[in-house]
């Protein structure tokens, strides 16, 4: 079974923020001691941290769930219920994080790159903080909002600064493990490599030496850049790498000219992703010890029967010869590419768009969708058969521009509103909520999933 994974998915569950409580002081000599109740903790966040200690995403494919914390409810005597802890997930460098529908939501590209991928609930606010020289005495607290949850979709393209490119059987494998400490499978047929190999090489002499490294791309075979022969899959580890080595197999045991292979791999790199043909790269002859030397016997890399086709290196990862000239040609370009790159930012780009504030969305039967964390919050309360709470409601939809919203989707008097677990009708004359229709029907209702949505229109900003 393969120990490299460079697909999985994960789902990411925020921790839920615990409720706020309902509690009144009671104590000797106190006849109507004041509401005195805690908020409730909030919810932990999930975060995905690049870490260098991961190769691949292995650990996901049998695994995928990671959870954070909730937070405890409050209590009385005013008593703050503790906040749930974070979790980090690390994942290898590289990593590429999309949506369920393929938008790409973050790119953790560089270690200790950090991505939100679920936020935790807030906790509810307890009793005691709706105290008011109108409400002396309320009975009611706010539940702790849910943490997010997710399904994401994660995909490794392998940091590396030099990429070894050719086609099957053509030495790549053979190479990467003369020069390094990797050691992939290595067999006489096409296709023996079909997961790609990292190898560390140093060149130079002790203390100033350049280390660099090098990864095995498994074999490219044309059609790549279609998806032919797992070619996507393959491709994309050659995005990241800083300098290209196109291997071409001297010896040609499968019919397929030196000259034509230089042709296949450069024209499915640059059907692949054309900026790929701008970087650095090296056109390395491999296998003259099959060919046979050069006449004057030099080892420089130079020299071979190749029929008439020459290359920059020619090389033999069987004897050793012109690896050396190779590898300090390589280091040379990397450290170029190093110092010509943009010092990268310590914050990571995130695609997913920032939260909106109030949304209205008009249903297929004709009620109106309410939107948006804000106004969810609004009626977050643990009572709304309360006549206190039902105002506090009013009061605070009203400021979020709710009903503003609600008159620009098209509402109407007696349209019914659904607003998380809330439902009600719609009266303008009593801002938006027919306070008596909520406290009667006490409908409640899960989140909404997947109906049809039509004409939207947005509301006032967001705020808590």
């Amino acid at each position: 079974m393969s120990g490299f994974v460079d697909e999985a998915q994960i789902h990411v569950k925020a921790g839920d923020g615990g409720a706020g409580a309902v509690s009144f002081r009671r104590e000797a000599h106190v006849s109507r001691g004041g509401p005195d109740g805690g908020d409730g903790g909030s919810g932990g966040d999930v975060w995905m941290v690049a870490s260098h200690n991961q190769a691949s995403l292995l650990g996901f494919r049998d695994h995928p769930h990671r959870a954070a914390t909730s937070g405890v409810h409050g209590q009385g005597k005013k008593k703050h219920g503790a906040s749930g802890s974070d979790i980090e997930v690390p994942v290898p460098v590289g990593t590429v994080v999309r949506s369920a529908d393929g938008v790409v939501l973050a790119d953790l590209a560089s270690p200790g790159d950090r991505w939100l991928a679920a936020h935790g609930g807030r906790g509810g606010h307890g009793n005691a903080r709706f105290l008011s020289n109108r409400r002396r005495a309320p009975a009611f607290a706010e539940q702790g909002e849910k943490g997010e949850e997710s399904w994401f979709d994660m995909e490794l393209r392998l940091v590396a600064d030099v990429a070894l490119v050719g086609l099957p059987n053509a030495g790549k494998s053979t190479l990467i493990s003369v020069i390094s400490a990797a050691r992939p499978k290595i067999a006489d047929y096409p296709f023996t490599t079909l997961e790609p190999h990292l190898g560390v090489v140093r060149v130079g002499r002790s203390g100033s030496e350049t280390e660099i490294v090098v990864a095995d791309v498994p074999g490219l075979v044309e059609g790549a850049a279609d998806g032919r022969g797992l070619g996507h899959r393959f491709l994309r580890h050659v995005e990241r790498a800083r300098v290209l080595v196109i291997l071409i197999d001297l010896a040609a045991v499968d019919g397929v000219a030196p000259a034509e292979q230089e042709r296949i791999l450069l024209n499915e790199l640059g059907r692949y992703q054309p900026e790929l043909l701008e970087r650095p790269r090296v056109v390395v002859g491999s296998k003259t010890d099959v060919i046979g030397a050069g006449d004057d016997g030099d080892t420089d890399g130079h020299d071979g029967d190749t029929g008439g086709y020459h290359t920059e290196f020619q090389i033999s990862a069987v004897t050793g010869d012109g690896i050396t000239a190779l590898l300090g040609r390589l280091a040379t370009l990397v450290v170029e590419a190093r110092a010509a790159e943009i010092a990268p930012s310590s914050t990571v780009v995130v695609h997913r768009p920032l939260p909106e504030g109030i949304e209205v969305v008009r249903e297929a039967d004709g009620s109106f969708m309410v939107l948006g964390r804000p106004a969810l919050r609004a009626v977050a309360l643990s009572d709304l058969t309360d006549d206190q709470a039902v105002a506090y409601v009013q009061e605070r939809l009203r400021r979020l521009g709710v009903e503003r919203a609600l008159v620009r989707a098209g509402a109407r008097d007696g349209d019914v509103v659904h607003l998380g677990a809330l439902t009600f009708t719609y009266e303008s004359d009593a801002g938006g909520l027919d306070a008596t229709a909520a406290v009667s029907s006490g409908s409640r209702r899960g989140p909404h999933k997947g109906r049809e949505r039509g004409r939207k229109t947005g509301g006032g900003g967001g705020g808590s």
